[in-house]
């Protein structure tokens, strides 16, 4: 479900703003026609229930949903025809719609995938600059696991030369379980096509000198830029987590927030490749 498209966050590393999508002015929010309409539309025909998937292209809590409430509604749509929904942001936005939120888990499955990609205020504030800083983000986690929502951090990208640190990866680690994340899924790396490979080249020079020059000798004009210390962080991730007791594999995380409803559909996690 993507009632926006495009994004004002300003994330530099966002794929979203590759020329494959043709996103014309990326960075302005606008409102797809009827929207609201052709979900409910949709969801009335539906004869299995399941899961809709929201923020995988553009943040359903932008600027404009304070004003329009146009996620809000169709999360009433969802409510209403007994589905279940699947939230990816960075937005404070969403602790409005935390008693929908709460209606829906009364009968399906809700997730809610906060991202954050630094512990460190000051970086999160360079490398997404339009939104609130990661130490906000884990507050929202805290009064999301407050209110029993299912909710945990999507620790991506994790971008190389930047942020791929074991201290950085056991800070968020280390906050995630502190305010009551029950995941953490990362990405150690990021992709990079024609749109976006230039956008962020244009950042790196702006905010990070001499990096680009890095990701230009490492990957050249690949699509995915790995860490080179992806094999430490992973191990560092399998340590920490099963010490926090935080789910880090798909299969669990789907398998966990499912748990005792009775949901055939394929979920967020089972069709969508990080």
């Amino acid at each position: 479900m993507n009632i926006y498209r495009g994004c004002s966050h300003g994330c530099i590393y966002c794929d979203s703003r590759s020329d494959c999508y043709r996103n014309v002015d990326f960075d302005t929010v606008k409102v797809k026609e009827n929207a609201l309409q052709i979900i409910r539309n949709d969801l009335r025909r539906k004869i299995k229930k399941g899961v809709v998937a929201t923020g995988a292209m553009s943040d359903p809590y932008n600027p404009l949903e304070k004003k329009l409430c146009l996620t809000r509604n169709a999360l009433e749509l969802i409510n209403a025809f007994g589905f279940g929904v699947a939230i990816d942001t960075k937005s404070s936005l969403i602790e409005r719609d935390i008693d929908i939120l709460c209606d829906i888990k009364s009968h399906s499955p809700v997730i809610v995938k906060m991202t954050i990609t630094t512990a460190d205020d000051n970086l999160s504030q360079k490398i997404e600059p339009n939104v609130m800083a990661s130490s906000e983000r884990f507050d929202l986690l805290r009064k999301l696991s407050n209110a029993g929502i299912f909710c945990g951090v999507l620790m991506m990208p994790i971008l190389p030369y930047i942020n791929d640190t074991e201290e950085n990866i056991s800070q968020i680690l280390h906050k995630a379980k502190e305010v009551g994340s029950k995941f953490v899924y990362p990405a150690f790396g990021v992709t990079l096509r024609h749109g976006n490979r230039e956008h962020y080249y244009g950042k790196l020079d702006e905010l990070f000198p001499h990096i680009k020059q890095k990701y230009s000798d490492e990957y050249g004009s690949r699509y995915m830029c790995t860490s080179r210390n992806v094999k430490k962080l992973w191990a560092l991730v399998t340590e920490l987590c099963d010490k926090y007791e935080l789910l880090y594999n798909m299969k669990h995380i789907t398998q966990s927030y499912r748990q005792s409803y009775n949901i055939s559909q394929l979920s967020l996690f089972d069709d969508i490749n990080y």
